[in-house]
């Protein structure tokens, strides 16, 4: 286990000094295998992750989402109808899904 110790970078070592708790994927050592428990951790933050990133990319995609605002209230207004927009359409496609 000692030779895959990657070193920390300054991001992790930032949030460990003010008690965060790192969600930074690791990165393969170069030329080696990724360890089976780097690997795993991987896949735990990927599980976690993925079901935001999923509403972000539809939002995106379909809904042409870029935020180009001047202003932090236009930017946070963009932002809050495209959510409400995404979970009417969300509502929609869960109570088509309803059988009674």
């Amino acid at each position: 286990m000692g030779r895959y110790r990657l070193p920390l970078g300054a991001n992790e070592a930032w949030l460990q000094r003010h008690g965060f708790i790192s969600h930074i994927h690791r990165r393969r050592p170069p030329g080696r295998p990724l360890p089976a428990h780097i690997r795993r951790g991987n896949a735990r933050r990927s599980r976690d992750r993925a079901p935001v990133e999923h509403v972000c990319a539809v939002q995106k995609r379909t809904m042409g989402l870029a935020v180009r605002t001047i202003g932090l209230a236009r930017a946070r207004t963009r932002i809050g109808m495209a959510n409400l927009a995404y979970n009417f359409r969300r509502l929609v496609q869960l109570q088509g899904r309803v059988t009674a």
